[in-house]
């Protein structure tokens, strides 16, 4: 499903026009972004939990040519779901 469908299947449930679903869909997904931006952990009941995880700066050597170099350090995004939602699929 691409956001196109997603976004027509959502205003179809929901009884909101394509435009203001497509608005509402970009919001949410907006302050999804701000708060795991700042290290927030984000939890929407009945669907899981969102956190953003910082991985420090390693050294990790190339096998082909045995040359060492250096990762910066970096956010990741890690997702668990609930249980609820582990028990639909």
């Amino acid at each position: 499903m691409n956001n196109k469908e997603f976004i027509s299947e959502l205003a179809s449930k929901t009884g909101f026009t394509l435009k203001d679903t497509s608005v509402l869909v970009a919001a949410l997904a907006e302050e999804m972004a701000e708060q795991l931006e700042g290290e927030n952990t984000l939890s929407i009941s009945g669907f899981g939990t969102f956190e953003a995880r910082k991985k420090l700066e390693r050294v990790i050597i190339n096998p082909a040519t045995k040359q060492r170099m250096l990762v910066p350090p970096k956010i990741s995004l890690n997702f668990k779901p609930s249980t609820t939602l582990k028990d639909k699929l």
